[in-house]
């Protein structure tokens, strides 16, 4: 089973951090946002994979993460796999981000995330952490 590793990325304020991926239709879920991460490469560790693919899409050094949970994804994604969901600050004002894969980046704020068109599970997990933190 496939594996990815992807971070919740959240500022000061409480805003989220999302990426808009590329709008080509070979593409699994085309033009829909979601959170910087990736495959988890043959021989990495989750962390590995997390804090390279932080670097590819970012062009910046992630330090300080915390695993949140780990979600089983059956169905609903292009292929069936496992994701590792970590979770980390970022207090970059959007002018000063560059998204190396994708579009662009925004940030959403939490009345937002629910209204916003995710790829596969993505908006379930976003869900879960702010009902979870937020309580």
């Amino acid at each position: 089973m496939q594996k990815i590793a992807a971070i919740i990325l959240e500022n000061d304020k409480g805003d989220f951090l999302l990426a808009l991926r590329d709008n080509k239709s070979w593409i699994p879920f085309p033009n829909h946002w979601d959170l910087i991460g990736g495959h988890v490469e043959e021989g990495e560790t989750p962390e590995e994979a997390l804090v390279r693919e932080y670097n590819e899409e970012l062009g910046l050094e992630l330090k300080e993460y915390k695993f949140y949970k780990e979600f089983l994804c059956l169905k609903g994604d292009a292929f069936e796999n496992i994701k590792y969901i970590y979770t980390g600050k970022i207090n970059l004002p959007i002018d000063e981000i560059t998204l190396y894969e994708g579009q662009y980046a925004r940030y959403f704020t939490k009345k937002e995330i629910p209204a916003t068109k995710f790829a596969n599970i993505i908006k379930s997990i976003v869900i879960e952490y702010i009902t979870d933190k937020y309580r």
